[in-house]
């Protein structure tokens, strides 16, 4: 049972999703079916039900009706707000950071992103002990946690669990310290990083195998890709190659503390010299989803590093949505400087190879312009004058004008039937 509680303009930051899709894949990709959805309306969360008691009843009568074995909030909610719930609807509650953190420990392969992930599970499961503590030792995956009596085990439970953070957190200061021998031993061999970056199921892993011939795993589904993979990608225009990672991909509401225990994985993104950014072209949410991952980017430090938008997915889009041009450049908000900034957009296909060519070019654009600049810093997309070659499918581009300015009114907007 999903379930959506839409609080208006009291809601801090959060967008709500009326439909509850999102939530519905995140339930799909733990393993779960939805059954039924509901949407509450509320000016504030109850303090003890969180979506009420009327609204708390209805739902029970649904569950009971549909037989769900699980409800799913799309918000976070509180340990005693979660344990009021599931004495009132007599099945287990989880929130969307549970749902998150469930899939990420089922995903973790390597033994870096298991510390991670275990590293967020306990701590959120440190906050909701009371009247919930398990044996550590005999914890299993899952949405439900299962809860034994007695005053001394919690305080157990507790110590077990800062000791479990507290080793957790040295092993991944040490991995932290190795990546950056890694990253020392790169710079000195004048190795170009390039990171893609992007919100989950954007399609950055089937573009990553298309640009390096890699066989990664690839899915259609949310957070296929958790552990950061690095491949070397030869640019034949530049006769070199640059290290190209695949990296974890953001998600709306991605809870804080997972963000801190991935942050060994996300510096793969911080330290990059030029990202790109995969954007889901089908995606109705696009504007949204492209924000959020801004807004994460400015989190982990990396909002200054140039960026190339990769509109991905041109295959999903009718005839008559599709691109006029294969390149143009968007005007999007700089996070990390306040106004606005310029930066390439590239129209590709990663599942038939449309756009890549022109894709590689810019990257060796991108290097060309990378080294210091005496007119500005050369990590600031605003000083990067990116020049497109016509023979591959593009247009010259002066940093000082905008490309489309100058033509048709109707070419302004590369989509022409929708904004």
């Amino acid at each position: 049972m999903l379930v959506g509680v839409d609080f208006g303009r009291n809601a801090k930051g959060s967008t709500f999703d009326a439909t509850l899709d999102e939530l519905a894949l995140l339930a799909e990709s733990a393993g779960d079916t939805p059954v039924a959805r509901v949407i509450a309306k509320r000016q504030a969360p109850d303090a003890a039900l969180f979506v009420g008691s009327g609204k708390a009843d209805e739902i029970k009568l649904l569950v009971q009706a549909h037989q769900a074995h699980t409800v799913l909030f799309d918000q976070a909610i509180s340990p005693a707000q979660q344990r009021n719930l599931e004495r009132v609807l007599g099945v287990p509650v989880a929130d969307r950071t549970a749902l998150i953190l469930e899939i990420f420990a089922a995903r973790a392969k390597s033994h870096e992103g298991k510390m991670q992930v275990e590293l967020a599970r306990l701590q959120y499961l440190a906050t909701r002990l009371v009247r919930r503590w398990s044996h550590l030792e005999r914890q299993s995956g899952g949405i439900g946690m299962r809860g034994g009596p007695g005053e001394a085990q919690i305080e157990l439970d507790r110590r077990m669990i800062d000791d479990r953070i507290k080793t957790i957190k040295d092993k991944l200061k040490k991995v932290q310290r190795q990546r950056s021998t890694q990253q020392r031993a790169r710079a000195r061999n004048s190795v170009f990083r390039v990171s893609l970056v992007g919100y989950t199921n954007a399609g950055k892993s089937t573009l990553f195998n298309a640009l390096v011939k890699a066989r990664s795993y690839a899915a259609d589904q949310l957070f296929a890709t958790l552990d950061t993979t690095t491949r070397s990608l030869y640019l034949e225009q530049a006769g070199m190659s640059v290290s190209l990672s695949d990296t974890v991909g953001f998600i709306r509401d991605l809870p804080h503390k997972l963000v801190e225990a991935f942050r060994a994985t996300l510096q793969e993104a911080a330290d990059a010299d030029l990202l790109l950014h995969v954007v889901d072209a089908a995606s109705p949410n696009l504007d949204e989803q492209m924000r959020e991952v801004e807004r994460v980017l400015a989190e982990i430090d990396a909002a200054g590093i140039p960026q190339i938008l990769v509109y991905n997915k041109q295959d999903m889009l009718e005839e008559d949505q599709r691109p006029r041009e294969a390149m143009d450049w968007l005007e999007r908000p700089d996070v990390g400087q306040g106004g606005a900034v310029r930066v390439p957009r590239v129209f590709v296909s990663a599942l038939d190879g449309t756009g890549l060519d022109i894709l590689r070019e810019q990257i060796v654009l991108a290097m060309q312009r990378a080294p210091s600049d005496a007119s500005g810093d050369p990590r600031d997309p605003r000083d990067l004058n990116f020049r497109t070659s016509p023979q591959a499918g593009g247009m010259d581009f002066d940093s000082e004008q905008n490309p489309l300015a100058d033509s048709d009114p109707d070419a302004a907007d590369p989509f022409p039937t929708q904004a």
